[in-house]
């Protein structure tokens, strides 16, 4: 595998590896990726879904996995999941980005996209830039948000949190479908929403706020524990319902149970230009932590590809 230090005496270089599969990433980046479970979360989540699906995950490629070491270390890592066909990385310096650009340039292989804390990803797309010629557009930011101290709104609307069960399926599935529209995305099938919705009911990561006759009238979700971190995702109160509080609750009830299931780190993702669900996070205790970026590459190079 070529090096990717151009400077021998770059303190901040080191050698990318391609690594041949996942028991391998795992077997030399394990202590790494797990050094820093909340800048490492996607990443840790990713090698959680290759082990659910198994090496055949459906896609038009397989999944690409390498690794930066410096003196017999793992510093940095990335993965390629096969649908998105985006790379996603741990947080790199500028010298680092740099070195990644050259390696994966050297490779010959597309790159539709590219996912990381903001810094890296910029350094990365101006890199990429300059050795391809090939333009990248910033296309999705989220805020990453730690839980500090749960602080609970002086009074809670009226109601209260429970768990959701496959009864409650067709109306999980329905408002995914609503919440991925919302975020920019196009509906999914219901089918899918349906096995979105299973997939979490069977191992009790979905939450409900329900109304005191028993209606549900907001939902959060839990994934399982990683590496003593809870992330949080799609809490979702359907517009008509909103204003009333219950996405505050139901975020409160699942954070709640997080914490006493022993998380050490409860974490939530955020779009930096919604103020209203930063506001109400920080509220409730939680702080940011750092911005992510994903970037997508133009496929047509541009004359100003490095010589």
């Amino acid at each position: 595998m070529p090096s990717t230090s151009s400077d021998p005496e770059d303190k901040h270089s080191g050698q990318w590896r391609l690594i041949a599969d996942l028991d391998e990433l795992l077997h030399r980046a394990r202590g790494f990726l797990h050094s820093q479970p909340a800048l490492h979360i996607n990443q840790l989540r990713k090698i959680v879904e290759l082990r659910r699906h198994g090496p055949q995950v459906p896609g038009p490629r397989q999944p690409v996995f390498g690794v930066l070491e410096r003196a017999g270390a793992v510093t940095a890592a990335f993965l390629r999941m096969p649908l998105p066909s985006r790379l996603s990385v741990t947080p790199l310096t500028v010298a680092e980005a740099e070195d990644l650009a050259a390696f994966l340039g050297s490779l010959d292989e597309p790159l539709p996209g590219f996912s990381a804390v903001h810094e890296t990803a910029a350094a990365f797309a101006e890199a990429w830039r300059r050795r391809t010629g090939i333009t990248g557009t910033p296309h999705n930011r989220q805020r990453l948000y730690r839980l500090a101290a749960l602080t609970p709104p002086e009074s809670a609307p009226p109601g209260r949190a429970r768990v959701a069960v496959a009864a409650d399926r067709k109306q999980l599935a329905c408002w995914y479908g609503e919440f991925t529209e919302e975020v920019g995305m196009p509906a999914p099938p219901e089918e899918e929403g349906l096995r979105w919705a299973d997939e979490r009911i069977a191992y009790g990561g979905i939450t409900l706020w329900e109304s005191p006759d028993g209606t549900p009238v907001s939902m959060a979700c839990a994934a399982p524990q990683l590496v003593g971190a809870v992330r949080l995702a799609d809490v979702y109160t359907p517009l008509h319902l909103r204003g009333r509080g219950y996405a505050g609750a139901v975020t409160v009830a699942v954070s709640r149970a997080a914490c006493a299931a022993g998380a050490a780190e409860v974490l939530l993702f955020t779009d930096p230009a919604n103020p209203t669900s930063n506001a109400l996070y920080q509220r409730l205790g939680y702080r940011p932590v750092r911005d992510f970026t994903a970037y997508r590459f133009d496929v047509t190079p541009t004359a100003t590809a490095a010589a």
